[in-house]
């Protein structure tokens, strides 16, 4: 079983073009693909679910559709929150926050603060997120923490990444049949398994999930070891 598991969240636009709706209507739509996906992993014993819910270019988007969104990111938490809570279920947040609208700010804050003591999942929301944008962030923290070229290694980045308690993804699962990561955890996918499903985001539910789960079982993550290799550790 994976113990993290990242997903980008796509194809609610062409779920609702194909319906002749417009965007927003994906959208909303889409959230009851999240509560979904949260409870297939929680009753998985997945431990961290890390969703790409916006993107740094996300803000390019139409203003009507960029309000729309973060409308409905803080209506998702007002309702959502008793029940994670209820659930055991942790809600964190990535990205540059700082850009979010006041009132998202103030509801995702207090998300935050409602579910800290949960253990059971860690919700990760990816909002106004860029991988390049975070590894970016982070080296600018080793050069204002004053590490030297010569202390500069892997441990000193990661730890200054937006959330490094967080261990990589053991599987990343992305919808619509787009075949890229989409500057999602540019750094952290380094040695994640990838699974690609046609479904659109809107139609995502339990049993999609778990024909991710098996996929992932199928595998052998050698992470550059050789077959040999990896059945000696396994023997041992």
């Amino acid at each position: 079983m994976p113990r993290h598991v990242a997903v980008i969240m796509d194809g609610n636009g062409r779920w609702a073009r194909r319906r002749h709706w417009n965007r927003v209507r994906g959208h909303r739509e889409g959230i009851e693909s999240v509560r979904a996906l949260v409870r297939a992993a929680r009753d998985s014993g997945v431990r961290f679910l890390t969703v790409y819910a916006f993107s740094t270019e996300n803000w390019g988007r139409p203003d009507r559709e960029v309000q729309a969104l973060m409308g409905l990111l803080r209506r998702f938490l007002q309702v959502e929150v008793p029940e994670l809570k209820g659930k055991g279920v942790r809600v964190r947040s990535i990205g540059d926050i700082a850009r979010l609208p006041p009132d998202a700010r103030e509801t995702l804050a207090w998300a935050e603060a409602e579910t800290a003591a949960c253990g059971d999942l860690d919700l990760c929301l990816a909002l106004s997120y860029g991988g390049r944008q975070e590894i970016l962030q982070a080296v600018r923290r080793c050069l204002s923490d004053g590490v030297t070229a010569d202390a500069l290694d892997e441990d000193a980045l990661r730890s200054r990444l937006y959330a490094p308690d967080i261990p990589d993804p053991d599987l990343l699962i992305r919808t619509s049949g787009e075949l890229r990561v989409s500057n999602f955890l540019l750094w952290q996918l380094a040695y994640t398994e990838i699974y690609v499903t046609d479904t659109l985001w809107p139609e995502f539910r339990e049993e999609q999930f778990r024909e991710a789960l098996a996929s992932y079982r199928q595998r052998a993550r050698r992470f550059g070891l050789t077959d040999e290799q990896c059945a000696g550790g396994r023997q041992a």
